[in-house]
């Protein structure tokens, strides 16, 4: 009968239901709709460059952002634990002895002034009956804090993994640039002493001389600032990967293997990808069963008491059959009223609801916006790169055509310098846009929520520790 009815109760407080989001058919600058999207390609198929596959595996062991976030799913795990133990019975144990006089059981009893001893031990059971859903709904909200948590893990292995990759081309781009720098500030070396084997000969003026200089002391001073990027770089990968900040080893050459083609996928695949978005999902549910929890805070609880013992006013008869002690029960205790406590606990998860249901929408307008910008940026940084490269190759004709003309006497030291000095910001402009073209598939790669997959033959325990809890979630759903 009581078993009937507990299943003929209902869960009180309404039934969690994703909110309708009016995502479009295609991203915004997506110029090729398809099922397939980069974010379905693990981490290191899209990042192929062995170096930089080295440095993700070691942040992914060594980071503390990383680490840290375990340790927050840890904790929604235990908080879990402990709302599902409200599904089964209490059990807890208590014992007493006492000798006095007019004393029974450690409390003032009169007895003519008789000295007694007296002993009790007994084991209680208390099993809150959920008629009203109340532990269900604070089952069902602690459940989904739990896999929030992990996607906030996920999300911050998604975040790693792209500020690693980030931090990588970004050393690899100011190599580049000191290696301009450096070939320019030789080459501006080698006019120099020109100019002066012609000042000594007396075929060129002091004028041209100390302009050479000029220019070359320019190109000189940019490579300090560039040293000082890259240690500043370094320091934070380092950091990225757990180390103590110092130089990161890299191969000289550039990133090997970013996909070429990078298709965005579909829109309403997003939702279901994208960790922050189903983070925010989760605290949705949470807060959407808080509010049943708090609706169920109205009305009694019930629940079933056993006990189960020996008890004796007398040490001597607490062995003996008589000092047997057992006995069941049913209890009810409810709100007649509260100074409208309970209506202002009803009130805040409600507001708390509407707020979660807000950034859950903003969540996922967020993201749409992400993948439009990496979207859009990629593209036209190719067509910004085109032209760059049109410029720099017509530069590097004018300084050789320049130079030969001036080493024929056909043409000023001034016609040189100003192709030399247009040519070294060309070059840096084409290795920065090169750079950013590589990090806007970066950026697309993390706006959709690709990255926080684990590698075939690692441990599995975090990956499967969001699988783990709808496990148990749905070992432990009543009826």
């Amino acid at each position: 009968m009581l078993s009937g009815l507990l299943l003929a109760g209902c869960a009180l407080g309404p039934n969690y239901k994703r909110p309708q989001v009016d995502a479009p058919a295609a991203f915004r600058a997506d110029n090729a709709v398809t099922n397939t999207s980069i974010a379905d390609l693990n981490w290191w198929q899209v990042y192929q460059d062995n170096d930089l596959q080295t440095l993700i595996r070691e942040a992914l062991s060594n980071n503390y952002d990383l680490r840290i976030a375990m340790a927050r799913v840890e904790q929604a795990r235990a908080v879990a634990m402990q709302a599902r133990s409200q599904f089964m019975p209490g059990v807890d144990y208590s014992a007493a002895v006492s000798q006095g006089r007019n004393d029974l059981f450690g409390s003032a009893f009169p007895n003519n002034g008789a000295t007694t001893g007296s002993a009790v031990a007994t084991l209680n059971a208390f099993w809150e009956v959920d008629l009203w859903g109340r532990v269900r709904r604070l089952n069902e909200s602690a459940r989904a804090q739990l896999l929030a948590s992990e996607e906030a893990r996920r999300g911050v292995r998604l975040i790693l993994l792209s500020e690693v990759a980030t931090d990588y081309l970004e050393l690899l781009e100011l190599d580049q640039e000191l290696e301009i720098a450096r070939r320019t500030t030789n080459s501006f070396g080698e006019s120099l002493k020109i100019f002066t084997q012609r000042l000594e000969g007396g075929t060129a003026s002091d004028l041209e001389a100390a302009r050479a200089e000029a220019a070359l002391a320019d190109a000189a001073s940019a490579m300090p600032s560039i040293l000082n990027q890259i240690s500043a770089t370094e320091n934070q990968l380092s950091i990225l990967l757990g180390r103590v900040p110092g130089p990161v080893a890299r191969p000289g050459a550039p990133l090997v293997g970013l996909p070429p083609e990078v298709p965005a996928g579909l829109p309403s695949a997003l939702l279901e990808r994208r960790p922050d978005v189903r983070q925010m999902e989760q605290l949705l549910r949470s807060a959407n069963a808080q509010v049943g929890e708090s609706t169920a805070d109205f009305f009694p609880q019930i629940g079933l008491t056993a006990l189960l013992g020996k008890i004796s006013p007398q040490l001597s008869a607490f062995t003996l059959g008589g000092a047997n002690a057992w006995g069941i029960g049913a209890e009810a205790a409810g709100p007649l009223f509260e100074g409208g406590r309970l209506v202002g606990q009803y009130r805040q998860a409600r507001a708390a609801r509407e707020e979660a249901r807000l950034r859950y929408r903003q969540t996922v307008l967020t993201a749409l916006g992400d993948v439009s910008d990496a979207l859009i940026a990629r593209e036209r940084l190719g067509e910004i790169r085109q032209q760059q490269i049109r410029e720099v190759a017509s530069l590097e004709r004018a300084v050789k055509t320049s130079t030969s003309r001036y080493l024929a006497g056909k043409a000023s030291y001034y016609e040189v310098l100003e192709a030399q000095q247009q040519l070294f910001p060309a070059e840096l402009a084409l290795a920065r846009t090169r750079r950013d073209e590589q990090l806007a598939v970066v950026a697309l790669y993390k706006a959709l929520g690709g990255g926080w997959q684990d590698e075939p033959g690692k441990s599995q325990a975090s990956a499967n520790s969001g699988h783990s809890g709808h496990d148990v979630a749905s070992r432990n759903e009543p009826p």
